[in-house]
């Protein structure tokens, strides 16, 4: 059952993709978190998935699996991720609504709890 806490652009499907394919072991997705860190109070975390931790939220989205912790889906509710690439570097980027702060060198941002309404809406089957 697949769950609509987050999306993703084609770009990040695609890099997602990538990395399950270039996999030495298996690997079925990513998992989306966020830790405490940085000065601004916390940072994502990406983790490869061989197989799905019981109680993550699962997104499929463009043909891909992401699990978002479920500690972080109300932070994570309404959030984009993408895929950027410079020629300085590339990297998973989030859109996140819940965003209220950032650190100034791009570390970590400052979320705030999205609604728990919404967050029971959006774990509603579509």
């Amino acid at each position: 059952m697949a769950f609509k806490i987050m999306s993703l652009t084609d770009a990040a499907a695609e890099r997602i993709t990538e990395i399950i394919e270039d996999s030495d072991k298996p690997v079925i997705g990513l998992r989306v978190g966020i830790k405490n860190s940085g000065c601004a109070g916390v940072a994502y975390t990406m983790d490869y998935v061989s197989e799905p931790v019981k109680g993550d939220d699962q997104v499929t989205d463009k043909g891909v699996n992401v699990y978002v912790d479920p500690k972080a889906t109300m932070y994570l509710l309404g959030t984009v991720m993408d895929f950027e690439q410079s020629k300085m570097s590339s990297g998973f980027t989030f859109t996140n609504p819940n965003q209220t702060g950032a650190c100034g060198c791009g570390e970590s941002v400052t979320l705030k709890a999205a609604d728990l309404k919404a967050i029971a809406e959006a774990r509603v089957p579509a």
